[in-house]
């Protein structure tokens, strides 16, 4: 039985490549060997639904460096900002559930917001990374992050850095904890983000990944991450971010002051530990079934077509344009989500999806019906990863559609 067009029956050694692939899809296979061979590739995973379908769902390498177990079927890991977009889906199924308006003030929802200039600022303004929020003047510790009201607290009395909407900066981490306290206030069950998550998106899908990682989940199912060769970064990362990331008082550096607090040593990921914008952890199926469903139309989430419209359409810009004032580089946010542009070009116009730190990334591109998600624990430093380019180079490629984003070959 070969393992690339069959379930593997047994565990991968050290670089062996496990899983499926079906017919048309064998490019994608050989960008994941590659990746091995040829990009420093340590422990991956890939997976792609495509027209409801799962077509690739590939693994391999090593999970854990120091042990040598290899990464199996069930292994799951960190994905940084690539958590982003799992909420974003969590949070656009609430507005398809009715339960708030993305051109509507946050404050209607969560009054206590409406402090320090922040009255006007509207849902749609605040998941687009404009709304002056990126850093915290008073950084919550562990205890106050882990006490959703003391963290509300903390988050409503915030003021902007900038006029909202006037121009955009990353909100790498706040990001998540101004969705958490708004979908509380809108959800009649008041859950955080993490519990809506998998209550509504991954139990109903079967659906592998966590914004709130479980106490039952053993260590033996998680990765551990090799970090990345930071001397890399000064030829791979624009020079601009590399001086911010090097500047304790940059807005980037402020912005992920708490970025490594999922992770834990004694048992790899914290439990019961919600850092909604960059603590997920999950499979790449996982990933993709989510953004899968999306793709497809979301019948089995009850997703309005209203909802997905808003999802697919361009970014609305902030006053000054789209150069991100955090990252040092241009970027389109729209609704809690990167969308493609000429820089990252990552599928049609309409898809939207997040990368995250070291590689990860998902996405769903409705009009080519796919749903795609990469995991890795090699650290990169690229933005956006050689290894993540070459699967989906190789996905389009496989549905004869090499170059979703300019146009048709």
């Amino acid at each position: 039985m070969n393992p690339l067009t069959a379930q593997a029956t047994t565990p991968p050694t050290a670089n062996a490549i496990s899983g499926t692939v079906k017919p048309g899809f064998e490019a994608m296979r050989d960008a994941f060997v590659e990746n091995f061979e040829r990009r420093g590739e340590l422990g991956a995973a890939c997976c792609v639904y495509y027209r409801g379908e799962k077509v690739v769902d590939l693994w391999g390498g090593i999970r854990n460096r120091a042990t040598g177990e290899p990464w199996e079927a069930g292994t799951m890991v960190i994905v940084f900002s690539t958590t982003k977009g799992l909420a974003g889906l969590a949070l656009a199924l609430a507005h398809s559930r009715g339960l708030f308006d993305y051109d509507e003030r946050v404050s209607t929802y969560w009054p206590e917001f409406a402090q320090q200039g922040k009255e006007a600022i509207t849902v749609r303004q605040l998941l687009s990374h404009q709304a002056g929020l990126a850093a915290l003047d008073e950084p919550p510790d562990r205890a106050v992050i882990a006490d959703l009201d003391r963290l509300a607290v903390i988050l409503a009395r915030q003021k902007p850095a900038w006029e909202p909407g006037t121009c955009q900066g990353y909100h790498a981490l706040t990001l998540g904890f101004y969705e958490s306290e708004l979908l509380r206030r809108v959800d009649p069950w008041h859950r955080s983000l993490g519990q809506y998550f998998q209550d509504e998106i991954a139990s109903p899908l079967g659906a592998e990944f966590y914004i709130r990682l479980p106490e039952e989940i053993p260590n033996s199912r998680l990765a551990t991450l090799k970090p990345a060769n930071m001397a890399r970064a000064f030829f791979t990362v624009p020079a601009a971010l590399t001086l911010a990331a090097m500047n304790p008082w940059s807005l980037i550096r402020r912005a992920l002051w708490a970025s490594l607090w999922p992770l834990d040593e004694a048992r790899i990921y914290a439990r019961n530990f919600e850092i909604p914008s960059g603590g997920g952890v999950g499979t790449a199926r996982g990933i993709s079934q989510a953004y899968g469903q999306f793709a497809t139309g979301g019948d089995r989430l009850g997703l309005r077509e209203e909802t997905l419209k808003e999802l697919m359409a361009p970014a609305v810009p902030p006053l000054h344009g789209f150069y991100d004032h955090a990252l040092k580089v241009p970027a389109r946010y729209s609704l809690g989500f990167l969308k493609p542009h000429d820089d990252v070009p990552f599928g049609h116009p309409g898809a939207f999806g997040t990368p995250g730190a070291g590689g990860s990334f998902g996405f769903a591109d409705p009009e080519a019906q796919i749903g795609y998600g990469y995991v890795t624990n090699q650290m990169g430093t690229y933005l956006i990863d050689p290894r993540d380019q070459a699967l989906r180079d190789a996905m389009y490629r496989s549905i004869g559609d090499p170059d979703p984003y300019h146009g048709r070959a």
